[in-house]
């Protein structure tokens, strides 16, 4: 397992020849050269299978390759030729397991056989699928308190096991249904509906060619989604400003060579993307917008002065939208000072933002987790909104707010009723559907769930998917705690740290992946919705791994059918073999978006579920947009402001990284090689603190509400261009440093993207 580290900058552009070797390599390596590009050609296509990777848009008319290097990687970590199977669980114990790291563990391969925990030698032994579901089931069953029990599902989950998942926890007795939506972009379903009065993005794949300016606000398109790279090229070449904000200079915010051009790729050209680029402070976005929306209103009294034409969209916001007087004061009551010291930029850089935006006809405002990953990140969406509501550009062609989501379906199985919160989610229909009362009490998020498991309060915990122990802050306090959970149950595809924080009863239930060929009474399909609000039907097209793995569906039907009390409306062997049943059943549960589901999953570009907003219909309290004006621009009132000592971290991907899935060790477009134990400083920093390139260090987290000690050791420093009192570390090894009570306000999603910490010296471990 041992690397050599390099640490060498990376001159290239996003996508082009670095592209293609990423790709051949890892084709190479999970031993698929061959049948996985034939693979590759039916992937986002009509008659194939929908990413499994990030949720961006699905076209109606595809590339001949539509698929993108992180995809790509993707699908051949799934399609991987390498097996996890029962003799390497009898040659290692779980605690020899948990010393590797997380490239190594996923790396095994595709798991092959249920297990279940033996406490006794540490290891994971074979167990039939009939005795792993019996005795779930009597577990569930003979809860006393069903309150606690968690049902936590990962983003890359379908529509249609979503949608029965979330009825067997209502079945069971509550609402707990954390998902990865919950650490990730649960800010925007928070910030989005008061505002618009829709809780996902309003922009469509049409915008990006009628658009005439992009905002860019924290989010890394060359890692997290370079299909994206492809409309934001060709309105970089159309002349369309992109500006960008985010701490670090990331390549796909840059420079792009198509590696589906043969002309590009062989001579070498290169597409400027930003047009502008500003290096905001980690937290400080808050204040950089309301820096530019302040400068538009500058412009606007200056235009007043003059006589000139308004710079404002006066007939939208009298007739679409409220409480502008109320922003509009609050707004003129900000300094400059301020808003330079929070935002880390000059009052000109802004201003530059404004003039640009103020000449636009049509914005598209874009933005990620370096929005929402904030303790004021619902806030910082809301102002986003109000930005783009104080020229009208909501409910036009070529504009609107875009939130890019992570995981393929993330926001899909929002849609069909992954949710703890039981206002989203048609209660009294589903209680006439299928003949009972459902839970109405508000359930556990991510880290309400984290909470309880702290107290020592969850007796179980199901995840269909993920890697949850991993992804979740405050590793440090949270594995000892979760070992004492009485049952956990991950379904999976591949080997994860999850699994080696066994509870006291702990199982491995290996899944059919979404690439997979499912065949139940014949061969079934699944769908998934995009960022953009789009649903698309799936297929797999690849042999099973292994022919003792199950479809999650299934899986789910038969723990619930283990569980519940009988219920002749809830059919659930008839859900497991035929999947169109379960589509009947979302179309009768939500008829105004799934009508016609099965026909319409499999229309080019997919469905659209209805989105108000696009059309200037406001599903809010009082029928308008409304401009919400924020409390303040102070970033975290718990955590201490940065001072001469303190830092601010801020976690990252890498390029050879999706989520906790890590396929590499070369974070290419940052110049590193061979390790993830990194800090990225600025140099001023690093001279600040008497530190030098190469020194081993570790990072302590500065907190003044507790007194639990949070450390990682053992990294190396590393030169950056990050804004000073800046520094970065990759998810999800930093996230041992994250408190599980620093979180955004309102949503609860971690504040994963500023959190304060000291330096100290050595190779302390975490």
């Amino acid at each position: 397992m041992s690397r050599t580290p390099s640490f060498e900058p990376y001159e290239g552009p996003a996508g082009g020849w670095g592209s293609a070797r990423s790709l051949g390599n890892i084709l190479r390596r999970e031993g698929v050269p061959a049948s996985g590009t034939l693979v590759l050609g039916r992937q986002n296509k009509v008659d194939g299978f929908q990413c499994v990777s990030c949720a961006w848009v699905k076209p109606a008319k595809p590339l001949p390759f539509e698929f993108c290097e992180n995809g790509a990687k993707a699908t051949a970590w799934e399609i991987t030729s390498h097996r996890c199977e029962p003799a390497f669980f009898a040659k290692h114990t779980v605690s020899e397991l948990l010393g590797w790291d997380d490239y190594h563990l996923e790396q095994v391969g595709r798991l092959t056989h249920p297990m279940r925990y033996d406490a006794a030698s540490d290891k994971y032994v074979p167990v039939s699928w009939g005795k792993a579901v019996r005795e779930i089931g009597q577990t569930l069953r003979a809860l006393p308190d069903r309150r606690n029990v968690v049902f936590y599902s990962s983003g890359r989950t379908s529509n249609e096991a979503s949608y029965l998942y979330g009825l067997f926890a209502r079945l069971y007795g509550n609402n707990n249904l954390p998902d990865s939506s919950n650490m990730c972009h649960e800010t925007t379903s928070v910030a989005l509906p008061p505002a618009i009065g829709v809780p996902v993005g309003t922009v469509a794949l049409d915008d990006f060619a009628k658009t005439d300016c992009i905002l860019f606000f924290g989010q890394n398109p060359g890692s997290n989604s370079p299909r994206m790279l492809h409309p934001m090229q060709e309105a970089a070449e159309r002349g369309v400003p992109i500006i960008a904000y985010n701490p670090l200079r990331e390549r796909g915010l840059e420079r792009f060579t198509n590696p589906q051009s043969p002309t590009e790729m062989l001579t070498h050209h290169e597409t400027k993307l930003a047009s502008q680029y500003h290096q905001v402070k980690a937290g400080g976005d808050l204040a950089a917008l309301t820096g530019i929306c302040l400068a538009v209103l500058e412009m606007e009294d200056h235009a007043k002065q003059a006589r000139l034409p308004p710079v404002l969209d006066h007939d939208f916001i009298d007739t679409h939208t409220h409480g502008f007087g109320d922003f509009l004061g609050w707004l003129r009551t900000q300094g400059w000072a301020e808003l330079e010291r929070r935002s880390g930029l000059s009052r000109s850089a802004m201003t530059a933002t404004a003039e640009v935006y103020a000449r636009s006809k049509a914005t598209i405002g874009i933005y990620g987790m370096g929005l929402t990953q904030h303790r004021a990140g619902v806030e910082t969406v809301q102002m986003l909104v109000n930005l783009l509501l104080m020229r009208g550009n909501i409910g036009r062609d070529g504009a609107g707010i875009c939130p890019v989501r992570g995981h393929s379906n993330v926001q899909g199985q929002r849609t069909v009723g992954i949710t703890e919160k039981p206002e989203l989610v048609p209660m009294d229909r589903l209680a006439k559907q299928y003949g009972f009362e459902p839970p109405r009490e508000t359930g556990l998020n991510t880290v309400e769930a984290c909470e309880k498991i702290l107290a020592r309060e969850v007796p179980a915990f199901i995840m269909l998917g993920g890697n949850f122990v991993r992804a979740i802050p405050d590793r440090g306090q949270m594995e000892p705690a979760w070992r004492e959970i009485g049952l956990t149950v991950n379904i999976a595809t591949k080997l994860n740290r999850s699994q080696l924080v066994p509870g006291r009863i702990s199982y491995i239930l290996p899944v059919l992946g979404r690439i997979e060929q499912d065949v139940q009474n014949g061969p079934q399909s699944t769908s998934m919705e995009d960022s953009t609000g789009c649903i698309h039907g799936s297929r797999g097209v690849r042999k099973p791994a292994s022919p003792h793995l199950i479809s999650e569906t299934r899986l789910v039907c038969e723990i619930a059918e283990a569980t519940l009390e009988s219920n002749p409306l809830t059919p659930w062997k008839d859900w497991a073999s035929d999947y169109r049943l379960i589509r009947k059943s979302i179309g009768e549960t939500y008829p105004e978006i799934f009508f016609d589901y099965d026909q319409r999953m499999w229309e080019p570009g997919g469905f659209q579920r209805p989105l108000p907003a696009r059309h200037r219909e406001w599903k809010t309290e009082n029928g308008k947009a409304n401009f919400i004006t924020p409390k303040g621009l102070a970033e975290d009132k718990d955590m201490p402001e940065p001072d001469e000592d303190a830092l601010r971290l801020i976690t990252l991907r890498s390029n050879d990284q999706f989520n906790t899935t890590v396929y590499g060790y070369t974070d290419r477009f940052r110049g590193i090689r061979g390790t993830r134990d990194v800090v990225l400083m600025n140099r001023s920093d690093i001279a600040r603190l008497g530190l030098s390139e190469g020194d081993r260090i570790g990072l302590r987290t500065a907190s003044k509400r507790d007194d639990v000690r949070r450390e990682l050791g053992g990294l190396t420093v590393v030169p950056y261009d990050i804004p000073a009192g800046c520094i970065g570390a990759y998810y999800p090894e930093a996230n041992v440093l994250l408190p599980i009570w620093h979180y955004a306000e309102g949503s609860k999603t971690p504040a994963a993207k500023s959190v304060p910490v000291h330096v100290y010296r050595g190779p302390a471990a975490a």
